[in-house]
């Protein structure tokens, strides 16, 4: 009796002690965690971040984003807001990261939202196009008016029908829409004139052209290429925008430079670099056109979903938990921003500055000074690292 009394009590000491150091571990865990997102708060790479960490409802929150469209012609950025079943529309100029509007609402009727993911700006036609995932069906809302306009596709594998779909993406030279229908492993080609259905390309599996989960989609129109996260396989596949047949693959399974673990939302940027959201892996990474890896940009324990790029400003967005961040112009990578003239009023603060120096210098120095023989390329060099 006394043993049993002994081993009950050195049972409960032992189930004491483990429990205490559960308690430890999960305070080591949430200390680790708290210091990531005080260095990610801390990233002088990170121009801004809209949301708040905290998912919540209200204008300007946030609850799991996973979807971004620049709109380069108004200075804007649209969110689809997952779990808030809506659209918000943000600005990114100077004073960006502030709340504008927003549209859509949970629901199944025409103009309502469940679980929208992937959206795409089509300029010639003055639209949003937003892929509404849990509805099986992409809408069309008027850019300018920001009403909704048409909504195709239902609950299917045949012509015009979806199955969970996520990406979507425009095809500006041969007037496609491209959407990936997810859980029927296949790419759905709709004219961008009337959004009717021109054919499929794709199945599920895991050979060169095959697909098991495809998510995220981008077009690189300057070499006439599809890029497409192909998730379960945990690679990216890059496709002839003509036919969509296979070109070549990158990535595998791991955790190492160049390799995937669950890759979902992509884009290209000006110099035709590949940006995939490696989401499991909580980083982004950058490959050549090519699908040689660059570099990559943690970001502590968050997980990734979408990402794009803004061609005017050079920056780079992306979605993590409840929050939108934002990659300032050249801060990871180098020559997203070029300066011009024409897009001076585009350009991070310190070029700006930096162009302001040179131009006060110019107008002060005597025209026979060692000064002004320098050429205005370097003399924009020397002040940008000032």
């Amino acid at each position: 009796m006394r043993v049993c009394v002994r081993t009950s009590h050195l049972f409960d000491l032992r189930s004491c002690r483990c429990e205490r150091e559960r308690e430890r571990e999960r305070e080591r865990e949430i200390e680790l965690e708290e210091m990531e997102d005080d260095a990610l708060d801390r990233d002088a790479r990170i121009k801004l971040s809209i949301g708040t960490k905290q998912y919540g409802a209200a204008d300007g929150q946030l609850d799991s984003p996973q979807g971004l469209v620049f709109d380069h012609h108004r200075d804007l950025l649209l969110v689809s807001d997952t779990e808030n079943h809506r659209v918000q529309v943000f600005s990114c100029d100077d004073d960006g990261g502030s709340f504008v509007s927003k549209l859509g609402e949970e629901g199944d009727q025409p103009g309502q939202l469940k679980y929208p993911l992937g959206i795409a700006i089509d300029h010639d036609h003055d639209r949003i196009l937003i892929v509404d995932r849990d509805n099986d069906r992409v809408q069309s809302w008027s850019l300018s008016e920001q009403s909704f306009l048409s909504c195709v596709g239902h609950r299917g594998s045949g012509d015009l029908e979806f199955k969970f779909p996520q990406g979507i993406a425009i095809d500006k030279h041969h007037h496609r829409i491209i959407v990936v229908d997810s859980y029927n492993d296949r790419l759905v080609f709709l004219s961008s004139i009337d959004l009717s259905f021109l054919f499929v390309i794709g199945k599920q599996g895991s050979q060169p052209g095959e697909l098991n989960y495809p998510t995220g989609i981008a077009i690189d129109h300057d070499r006439h290429r599809i890029i497409v996260s192909d998730t379960i396989n945990h690679r990216v596949q890059v496709l002839s925008l003509i036919d969509g047949s296979f070109l070549f693959e990158f990535g595998e399974e791991g955790n190492q430079p160049g390799q995937f673990y669950g890759p979902l939302g992509l884009c290209i940027d000006n110099q035709g670099r590949i940006i995939v959201a490696d989401a499991n892996n909580n980083r982004l990474q950058s490959f050549t056109h090519e699908g040689h890896h660059i570099s990559s940009f943690y970001y502590g324990h968050e997980y990734p979903y979408a990402v794009a790029f803004d061609e005017r400003r050079g920056l780079i967005a992306f979605t993590a938990d409840h929050q939108v961040h934002v990659i300032g112009a050249n801060q990871w990578l180098a020559g997203t921003f070029t300066w011009r003239p024409d897009r001076h009023r585009y350009a991070p603060s310190s070029i700006k500055q930096a162009i302001s120096t040179m131009t006060m210098i110019r107008s002060v120095v005597d025209e026979s000074s060692a000064m002004s023989l320098i050429p205005n390329e370097l003399l924009f060099e020397i002040f940008s690292f000032l």
